[in-house]
């Protein structure tokens, strides 16, 4: 749950980079997500087409702050993204490092400390460093959306065990995959690690076919959190036997 709403799909879908509006229309709709992520400046740069898509599919729109460097232009940003989409919901992105496009751990708690005071409900991209997410609970945070590798890059989980160490911390806390995700497997993994849903954008957008890949990354998410909620064995270091030993036949010498 999200601020207050629940959400039956946990794949959310960004809308970037689509080689047609169509094609970004039918990769929402095959996705069946219920909420998609949305630039300020790719909305001002879509026009008419683009506003009616996002009006048209029906979904909750997360606003995001991309491109922004620090806090004072990601804060302007997202009040003016409150104003366009009429959403106090913010996906708040400032980031410190040009080539990996990792967040400014600084920046993103000053920005997140003024944005939640103003009344935003906000998401923000940080890294799975522990200390850095208490400071984004206590500036007012209720979501916290760990990368699983740089944006775009299709690498997947990075850090396994600094991610699990994350979920296992904030028990507590919607934790959000953003970032990194490549493949439908991918998602199923940090499904099956107990994190609430996956955002990507880049792996669906640039398939050779974005409307099945929006669908099979539906899928995947929904196999991987059915998965952890059946259960999952536990990984042993050593094999055992799936049939018993008693009732085997005895062969006499």
């Amino acid at each position: 749950m999200f601020y207050g709403t629940d959400l039956k799909n946990r794949l959310l879908l960004g809308t970037a980079q689509y080689p047609s509006p169509d094609i970004l229309r039918a990769a929402i709709a095959a996705s069946g997500t219920e909420v998609i992520t949305v630039s300020l400046r790719r909305e001002g740069a879509g026009g008419a087409g683009f506003r009616d898509i996002l009006k048209d599919s029906g979904c909750r729109i997360l606003p995001n702050t991309a491109g922004c460097h620090s806090a004072r232009e990601a804060v302007t940003t997202a009040q003016m993204a409150r104003e366009v989409f009429g959403t106090p919901w913010i996906k708040l992105e400032v980031i410190g490092h040009a080539d990996t496009l990792q967040p400014d751990p600084f920046a993103l708690v000053e920005a997140a400390r003024i944005l939640c005071a103003d009344g935003f409900e906000v998401f923000p991209y940080t890294t799975e460093d522990l200390i850095l997410g208490e400071k984004l609970i206590e500036a007012g945070c209720r979501v916290l959306m760990p990368w699983g590798a740089p944006i775009g890059s299709g690498q997947g989980l990075r850090n396994i065990e600094g991610l699990k160490t994350m979920r296992a911390h904030f028990r507590d806390v919607p934790l959000v995959i953003d970032a990194g995700i490549g493949a439908p497997s991918q998602a199923a993994q940090a499904m099956e690690m107990g994190f609430d849903a996956v955002l990507l954008n880049t792996a669906v957008a640039k398939a050779v076919d974005p409307v099945a890949m929006a669908e099979a990354f539906s899928r995947a998410v929904g196999a991987g959190k059915q998965a952890y909620d059946a259960g999952l064995m536990p990984r042993r270091d050593m094999a055992e036997a799936s049939t018993p030993v008693f009732g085997m036949a005895e062969l006499l010498a």
